[in-house]
């Protein structure tokens, strides 16, 4: 009989299959309460926010749920932020609650697969407690975005193999039926569940069914696998093609050179995968306040990568199909992990940067529990899982040669195969330790203090200013939102409109005269607007200008660039100035009375020259030229920063 044809091992002790799970769950709950005092400290921070403003600005459409994003399909992600936008915007309440439920529902997910696998035996406790203690989890758990993609393919992966498992044994459609619906719900957040059915093959082919026969058995599970990975395989690159870039260009994957691929595959493997797998990264390089990647010593880099080869050799040397196991995580980690970076990214940062990221590996977390109790857990109701027979298996097999083994022949099987048990002690519990120092090493941040602080005080000051106040419309800060990658989504204008518009005058360029225009400074407070740079001061009286054109010789010649003028003028009526610098021309409305105006121009030169354009004269005082910056020496608001 075959173990998919075997009834799942009941317990004989139902004692300790309860006490197994009541166990699990009390491990379950304590991470939970662990990883809350991480999550509760963080706020949104870079992709966040584009993500929520998208949804703020778009309707709840096919099109704006199929956009891919530099390789990411998650139209059920997007979905959440279109939610989300409408429910108070940056709402930490609702996000953290759902980051948890989701965690909660992952971790529950994974020890239902244990027992469904491997029956409720004390062994599926190491596994379990790998995933709920591994920091290869810990940075995506910091980062909403990656929530939106990882937590739910975490949860779907298990729900989908545990009822894939279930199909096998006892062949019900409703099993198939829930396979299929899990992975199409992890195929909704994130493109990585498309590797669930054939993780559903290789299981079946290498633990579930001895035969190909077997697997022929299954070919309603896998014309359904089939089936939904090619409707979302059509869908993906659909978009993936068509979808354009918030650099306003479409996406063309290409793959890097072999050089290139190799170095990130090998750093995220040896610096990423074999350390966290072990406890570590053990310490973090600073990614602003609120972020970090895993920098493993290089000395623990080479040991992780010799007690890795260590378990795997033990595994393979006692364990049958452990080899298949290992490979199981070895292509998993190649085709998930690093292939979509590689099609996607890499060429931005390089795989000096990008192989130091967990956040790729978060979901990874999860086959690779599953890979540790295959490479040394039985199966419920495998036949002959060990390469060589234990000391009550090898009494059955010769009774009649020896019916009373010898002392010593006892005492040494004893030695020989204890020590595989004991030899989790140490391991678990060093893995233990070094595990929640990295993670109280990754929390000894402010994590996403800074940016709260940023958005909240930048949201009073809009509150504080009278309505339709000119507010020049900049970046926020790198740290907050990197104009880089984000481009007009990192605009105070758009990230501060979340969930409600100000009545505030928005202008992303100071032109015409302005009366007290104001802009944000490094704290989120709003300032006067000040122009940096080059002072043409203002002389006893005003310069009298017309239509022949005034030249003002500046302190230094400015090279070429693009600058904002601010010009000072007493006039008797209305009129436009134009201004010359070079060979740049930029023309500027002008008041009645005393006033000033504003002007961008492009060029370069050691002068400014100045004439009116059909209209009155006017009379200029004092110039600047330069860049529009906050003018720290007049009054902020507010007067302080929230929470600074």
């Amino acid at each position: 009989m075959t173990t998919a044809e075997a009834a799942p091992e009941v317990s004989h002790r139902p004692r300790v299959a309860d006490a197994v799970l009541a166990a699990g769950l009390a491990m379950v709950v304590a991470q939970l309460v662990w990883k809350f005092e991480l999550v509760r400290r963080t706020y949104f921070r870079q992709d966040d926010f584009h993500y929520l403003i998208r949804g703020q600005e778009s309707g709840f459409t096919w099109d704006y749920l199929m956009w891919v994003d530099v390789g990411h399909l998650l139209p059920g992600g997007f979905g959440i932020s279109w939610a989300m936008a409408r429910l108070g915007g940056y709402n930490e309440v609702l996000a953290h609650t759902m980051t948890m439920a989701l965690q909660a529902g992952a971790s529950l997910a994974l020890l239902r697969l244990l027992v469904v696998l491997f029956g409720a035996r004390p062994a599926i406790l190491v596994p379990l407690g790998f995933y709920l203690l591994t920091p290869m989890t810990v940075p995506s758990l910091s980062w909403w975005a990656a929530v939106l993609e990882t937590l739910p393919l975490q949860l779907a992966l298990p729900m989908a193999l545990s009822a894939h498992v279930l199909y096998a044994r006892d062949g019900r459609a409703r099993h198939l039926v829930a396979a299929c619906a899990w992975t199409v719900f992890g195929l909704a957040f994130f493109v990585k569940a498309a590797f669930i059915p054939v993780l559903a093959l290789v299981v079946t082919a290498c633990w579930l069914t001895p035969s190909w026969r077997g697997l022929w058995r299954l070919w309603r599970a896998w014309a359904a696998y089939a089936a939904v990975l090619a409707a979302y395989s059509w869908i993906f690159f659909t978009g993936l093609y068509g979808s354009v870039q918030i650099n306003h260009s479409t996406q063309t994957p290409t793959l890097p050179s072999l050089e290139v691929a190799g170095e990130f595959a090998w750093l995220l493997g040896s610096r990423g995968l074999v350390p966290s797998a072990l406890g570590g990264p053990w310490a973090w390089q600073p990614v602003g306040d609120d972020y970090a990647m895993a920098a493993a010593p290089e000395p623990l880099v080479w040991a992780g990568l010799a007690v890795a080869a260590a378990v795997v050799a033990v595994s393979v040397r006692h364990r049958r199909r452990a080899w298949a196991a290992w490979l199981v995580l070895l292509g998993y980690f190649l085709a998930a992990d690093v292939v979509p970076v590689l099609l996607g990214r890499i060429d931005v940062l390089g795989p000096g940067v990008l192989g130091h990221e967990l956040r790729y590996l978060a979901a990874t977390a999860t086959v690779v529990a599953v890979v540790i109790g295959l490479a040394f857990i039985p199966l419920s109701g495998e036949q002959r899982p060990w390469l060589r027979p234990r000391e009550g298996e090898r009494l059955q097999e010769t009774p009649l040669r020896r019916t009373r083994p010898s002392w010593s022949w006892l005492r040494w099987n004893w030695l020989r195969w204890s020590w595989l048990r004991w030899v989790w002690v140490p391991l678990v519990a060093t893995f233990a330790a070094g595990s929640v120092w990295s993670v109280a090493a990754y929390a000894d941040r402010p994590l996403g203090a800074p940016v709260r602080a940023y958005v909240e005080t930048a949201r009073q000051a809009l509150s504080r200013v009278p309505e339709g106040t000119v507010v020049l419309d900049t970046y926020v800060p790198p740290g907050v939102a990197a104009a880089a990658f984000f481009h007009e989504y990192a605009r105070h204008s758009r990230l501060l409109g979340v969930p409600d518009p100000w009545p505030v005058t928005w202008t992303s360029r100071l032109s015409g005269p302005l009366r007290n225009p104001m802009t944000f400074d490094a704290r989120g407070r709003l300032r006067p607007v000040a122009v940096k740079g080059l002072t043409i001061p203002q002389g006893p009286a005003c310069v009298p200008v017309g239509p022949r054109e005034v030249r003002f010789r500046l302190p230094t010649r400015l090279p070429g660039g693009e600058y904002t003028a601010q010009i000072s003028y007493l006039n008797a009526a209305e009129t436009t100035l134009s201004v010359r610098l070079g060979l740049g021309v930029a023309q500027a409305a002008a008041g009645k009375d005393l006033g000033r105006t504003f002007v961008r121009i492009t060029g370069e030169g050691g002068e400014l020259a100045l004439r009116t354009t059909g209209g009155p004269g006017a009379c200029v005082g004092e110039i600047r030229i330069g860049t529009p910056v906050p003018d720290e020496h007049a009054a902020a608001i507010p007067p302080r920063q929230v929470g600074g």
